[in-house]
């Protein structure tokens, strides 16, 4: 039987990460590394494990690849603060570690919530994200956002999902999604030079796609709305590109 470490960065999840934290009932290991809370995050993980590091953040890849390092078990799972392991998913990936022949690596399915209800459409189900890893074969890329783990080895999928809560309202989804296009325009500003009219084609293009060619109708209005919100932050990340591209002093 293989033990198991649980990674989580953390940063004023007081609402989310008690949740998370009872739902890692297969993990022998819980590492957190915290980005400089305000809230109750710091005192209520504490109460589920005594490996919590304070980090100042800088972005999320760096605070991941921290919590990496700290596992003192190879096999380890990333998971989020605002997402909850579903108790048939935490059943096969018990199953799973007690077996002798594994995989290097395994992607999970998220069930993401918009506005307290599942969205399958959007592009957003299954949305497979690499979650178990052995932490030897395993980096984290150096993305500041839509970080992800590099495994070095054969890989699979489980076959139970993860939930994942990470937009309970619009004012919660718009300002973290804010904060997400200001760390990918850094990522992007030496990338391809940004003109006007990215800011309306792009955007444009993005609505159509999320709508309908993902199907986003047959959600309803929330289908809608995030589609629009999906062309309003495609529109918003060119500009913070375009003002960081032309001004190499300004704060996207």
């Amino acid at each position: 039987m293989y033990k198991l470490s649980a990674a989580i960065i953390t940063l004023n999840e007081e609402k989310n990460i008690e949740k998370c934290l009872k739902s890692i009932t297969m993990a022998d290991e819980i590492v957190i590394v915290d980005g400089g809370s305000t809230d109750k995050t710091v005192d209520i993980c504490k109460r589920y494990t005594d490996k919590v590091f304070v980090q100042s953040f800088t972005d999320f890849s760096s605070q991941k690849r921290s919590a990496l390092e700290k596992c003192r078990n190879d096999w380890v799972m990333s998971i989020d603060a605002d997402e909850v392991i579903r108790p048939e998913l935490a059943s096969e990936i018990k199953e799973l570690l007690g077996t002798e022949t594994l995989d290097d690596g395994y992607y999970i399915a998220r069930r993401s919530y918009f506005l307290k209800k599942w969205i399958r459409y959007c592009g957003w189900y299954p949305g497979y994200q690499m979650r178990l890893f052995r932490k030897s074969k395993t980096t984290v890329n150096t993305s500041r956002v839509h970080e992800g783990f590099l495994v070095n080895g054969i890989v699979g999928r489980l076959k139970n999902d993860l939930d994942h809560f990470s937009h309970p309202t619009l004012f919660s989804s718009l300002q973290k999604l804010n904060h997400y296009t200001t760390l990918e325009a850094l990522d992007r500003i030496n990338r391809k030079k940004v003109h006007w009219y990215h800011f309306i084609f792009h955007p444009l293009s993005t609505f159509l796609i999320k709508y309908f060619s993902q199907k986003g109708f047959r959600e309803g209005v929330r289908g809608f709305l995030l589609s629009w919100i999906a062309a309003y932050l495609k529109m918003v990340l060119y500009m913070k590109i375009w003002l960081l591209q032309n001004n190499k002093n300004a704060e996207a």
